[in-house]
């Protein structure tokens, strides 16, 4: 018998599978891992295919070494999802397959954790193990520990700890004495080991969760059909997942639920405990290497059933794959922008397509793309269009910064935001604010020059953090993560008048403590969630009632659900408004909706502060009103008259060196390369709307100079050529230039 092994090395001379001949000791498996010799080392392999010929002498084949487990690592269907995907982005297969596997896995430095645990003879009767710790003489050690195995169940020594000391010795002597059995178990390392795993009943469900319930079961017990939740915030969605969850495991099949932020993964894995204890598994980057490995391993040999993770558990090896849930579907977050580039959507409809499962994607604010596609047919939408009990939307109130400032009013805070806030604080409530940028000023600038503090490495201002634990205050870069203290005079002229503008997290925190002293606060973005747990931590802390307002960026925009929060505050709602990208308004819109639905999600009625220069601008008024449909409309006529997706497609090949001139020549090389093409097939011409090449919106990060050859076209089968013709000059390897194929990127710098 024969092996066909991708090694584990990602290089395009190695991107084909290598035979191995199988011991004949040895019970092979496709998706296995094997150690196999490769020239005068002994790599790591994953079988793709096992076969009784082959064309090569056997002289020349070499015996694989040994399995590195007894079961198939990777999943069948999720070697052929590999091959898809290898093929559709021209790369090795072996990159592809580490899509599907802890990276734990590959390095080997991760083992299976083990405990010592004792259990009494499983003959014994009540009567032998008496008469056993009878027989002890004096040692009460003894006694003691065969009164406590007397309910027959295996403890472990740290268990047994804590009602004798050292009992190890002693388990030992009644090992030897063959009363009891003492060995070695694997034990999981599980994540949130702190959440409280007890089974709470199912809540009453409303008439229209079983009205969406009505809709999608029938496809749902028969291993079909794609669903496009569009349920206001507060609706209940969340119940609804779990009740089809619920179908799914009595069906005895798997379910895998994607949420686009690891912030919100805490309180999913704590609503989800409630209802299936451990059968629920959690997968994200922010969990140590060993509860990730144990994880996966609790999900590959079928004890949990249920997998809660952001975007690459889309590749848990699920069997029997029933149900696959994508909360929150609008978030740009399921879209890779690593090499193999994928789109979790997409790889769950093939997932559910080839494994017999439905697909149900969820938000308030669906993404302009899958509603448009829920419209023509590919996915039937579920309508949840009130809140829960009835509970009214949040009273929205539009405040005009233009007249705060004329008004003698400098503060972040408008008069109305301090009103509410202190309303809130009186009446005993909770608070988000929310603003989308961290740190606590945009930039820093000389009064004297103009001149502004910009990162060495990017095409980007540096922002200005003040100290924060053991982080002193500095300036810092967004991109590359470069770090340097806050000069005392401009570098440029040498003048002291250094200001800092704009405003950040961390100056809405400080101005909370100013109006407001006493009143505790936490502050939740991407420089206080760096260690372990700190979502977690942080959601506590707010949801205990400890603290009272919840500041933060996008990561507490969507997902949290708050029963006290009654006040949320939209800092600076024009923000993402007029960034140089055509999903501007789209983004806009969807995270001043989402934030607003934090508020009266309970029994307490819900206000919204929204803070804009823009009072009339349509996005701003749609939001304060969620009216969804209203936004659709006028969004999808907006693209449709500027020729945007999802009318057309935005391609781009973008290339990245750290020679400026180099890169610009080859851009142009390719540039040329493309307009032949396109001017010498008719068909191609007549799709393409514009081929031109430019520097990218962010000309430089992390010291590397970037342009790009960008396209628009009509989305058409004629353009099949083009696309092939884009995918080959991406593939062509090139001294210190790296070049990426882009269709409709998630960001445009």
């Amino acid at each position: 018998m024969y092996a066909q092994v991708i090694i584990d090395l990602v290089h395009e001379n190695l991107a084909k599978a290598f035979t191995y001949t199988i011991p004949d000791n040895m019970e092979l498996q496709i998706g296995m891992r094997v150690r196999v010799p490769f020239g005068v080392r002994k790599l790591m392999g994953v079988v793709v295919d096992i076969s009784k010929e082959c064309d090569v002498p056997l002289n020349k084949l070499k015996p694989i070494i040994a399995c590195l487990e007894d079961y198939p690592a990777i999943l069948p269907c999720l070697i052929d999802l590999a091959k898809d995907m290898a093929e559709e982005s021209h790369c090795p297969l072996a990159e592809t397959l580490r899509l599907m596997m802890p990276a734990e896995m590959r390095t080997g430095k991760i083992k299976i954790k083990q405990e010592t645990v004792a259990v009494i003879n499983k003959n014994y009767s009540y009567e032998d193990i008496k008469a056993a710790a009878n027989s002890q003489g004096r040692s009460e050690k003894r006694k003691q520990l065969l009164n406590l195995l007397i309910d027959k169940k295996v403890h472990s020594i740290k268990e047994l700890s804590e009602y004798i000391s050292s009992p190890l010795q002693a388990l030992l002597q009644l090992e030897e004495q063959g009363h009891v059995k003492v060995f070695k178990r694997e034990v999981f390392r599980l994540p949130y080991e702190n959440f409280d795993d007890e089974i709470l009943p199912a809540p009453e469900l409303m008439p229209q969760q079983k009205n969406a319930l009505n809709i999608m079961l029938p496809e749902l017990m028969q291993g079909k059909g794609a669903f496009l939740i569009h349920g206001i915030t507060g609706s209940g969605k969340t119940e609804v997942y779990l009740r089809m969850i619920e179908k799914v495991l009595d069906m005895d099949k798997g379910v895998i639920v994607l949420v686009p932020e690891i912030s919100l993964t805490p309180q999913m894995v704590k609503w989800f405990r409630e209802r299936f204890s451990d059968s629920a598994a959690v997968l994200h980057s922010r969990l140590t290497a060993g509860e990730r490995y144990d994880e996966w391993r609790r999900i590959r040999l079928g004890q949990a059933r249920v997998v809660i993770g952001a975007r690459s558990a889309i590749f848990a090896p699920v069997e029997d794959l029933g149900l696959v849930v994508i909360d929150e579907e609008h978030e740009s977050t399921y879209q890779s922008d690593r090499h193999p580039r994928y789109d979790a959507r997409q790889v769950a409809k093939i997932r559910c397509d080839r494994e017999g499962g439905t697909l149900v994607l969820s938000s308030a604010t669906p993404s302009i793309l899958s509603f448009a596609m829920a419209i023509r047919g590919h996915y039937t939408i579920v309508e949840m269009p009130k809140r829960v009990m009835n509970r009214p939307l949040p009273i929205v109130n539009i405040v005009d910064m233009r007249n705060e400032l004329s008004g003698g009013n400098r503060s972040i805070f408008s008069r109305t935001l301090q009103q509410k806030l202190k309303a809130c604080f009186d009446s005993g409530g909770q608070a988000i604010l929310f603003l989308n940028r961290r740190g606590y000023s945009s930039f820093v600038s000389c009064r004297n020059c103009g001149h502004v503090m910009k990162c060495d490495n990017c095409d980007v201002s540096l922002t200005h953090h003040k100290a924060q634990g053991s982080e002193p205050e500095g300036l810092h870069c967004h991109l590359c993560g470069l770090r340097e203290p806050v000069p005392s005079k401009c570098p440029a002229c040498g003048s002291p008048y250094i200001k800092h503008f704009g405003l950040g997290t961390q100056r809405v925190e400080e101005e909370v403590a100013k109006f407001f002293p006493g009143i505790e606060t936490v502050r939740m973005d991407i420089d206080t969630t760096t260690k372990k747990n700190s979502h977690a931590d942080l959601l506590e802390e707010f949801g205990s009632g400890k603290a009272r307002v919840l500041i933060g960026t996008q990561m507490i925009t969507k997902g949290l659900d708050f029963p006290n929060v009654t006040l949320v505050g939209v800092v600076a709602a024009d923000l993402t408004l007029y960034l140089p990208d055509y999903r501007a308004p789209e983004r806009t819109f969807q995270l001043i909706t989402q934030v607003a639905g934090r508020a009266g999600r309970a029994g307490l009625p819900g206000e919204v502060v929204v803070q804009t220069y823009k009072p009339d601008h349509p996005v701003i008024l749609d939001a304060a009103k969620q009216d969804y449909r209203a936004f659709f409309s006028r969004e999808l006529e907006r693209r449709r008259t500027g020729l945007y997706p999802p009318y057309t497609q935005l391609v781009r090949l973008l290339l990245e060196g750290k020679d400026q001139n180099e890169v610009i020549s080859l851009c142009e090389s390719l540039h040329k390369q493309v307009k032949e093409f396109i001017a010498n097939d008719k068909k191609v011409k007549q799709k393409v709307l514009l081929a031109h090449m430019d520097e990218a919106p962010v000309n430089r990060i992390r010291g590397k100079f970037r342009y790009q050859v960008m396209l628009k076209t009509f989305v058409h089968e004629d353009l099949d050529t083009l696309m092939a013709k884009m995918e080959e000059l991406s593939q062509i390897q090139y001294e210190d230039i790296n070049i990426y194929l882009e269709v409709n990127p998630t960001n445009m710098i």
